[in-house]
């Protein structure tokens, strides 16, 4: 499983983190170990252009994905296909706001928009209130169980 991270921020990032961090979870939603993800971190201009053009909405978001090959979740009997996942864009600016306000650090917000994002990319949705649920009680589950097993 190939997780590559880049930063083209000032912000710092330990790149490990994120990498054992979409490894972890692809293993969990029993993705193929042969399947790839991106994680960038970019500045709020860049993510900015990327939300008017993709979504039609200005200004900067926190997270978004871009699914390639559209994986979805395997089971312990059947692990997803091989393919490229796709990417994720995160912006440490907008994320450092949202964790201000949530009450806690930056990383632990990026960490979350990062399981986020991955679950985007396996075809998860919270645009209907019952997807929404699913989603981030799985979100919140992964991290958590990922924070713990680090310690």
């Amino acid at each position: 499983m190939s997780v590559d991270v880049t930063n083209e921020t000032q912000w710092v990032i330990d790149p490990k983190v994120f990498s054992d961090l979409g490894i972890w979870v692809l293993d969990q939603m029993r993705v193929s170990t042969q399947s790839d993800l991106t994680i960038m971190f970019v500045d709020p201009d860049p993510i900015a252009e990327l939300h008017m053009r993709w979504m039609s909405l200005e200004g900067p978001t926190d997270v978004m994905s871009f699914p390639m090959d559209e994986l979805r979740p395997g089971s312990a009997d059947a692990p997803t296909e091989a393919g490229i996942l796709g990417d994720i864009v995160i912006c440490p600016e907008v994320a450092q706001t949202q964790a201000a306000n949530a009450g806690h650090s930056s990383t632990e917000e990026m960490l979350l928009l990062t399981v986020h994002g991955i679950l985007h990319l396996l075809g998860y949705d919270h645009a209907e209130k019952d997807e929404e649920k699913e989603m981030f009680a799985l979100q919140r589950k992964l991290l958590l169980t990922f924070l713990a097993e680090r310690g």
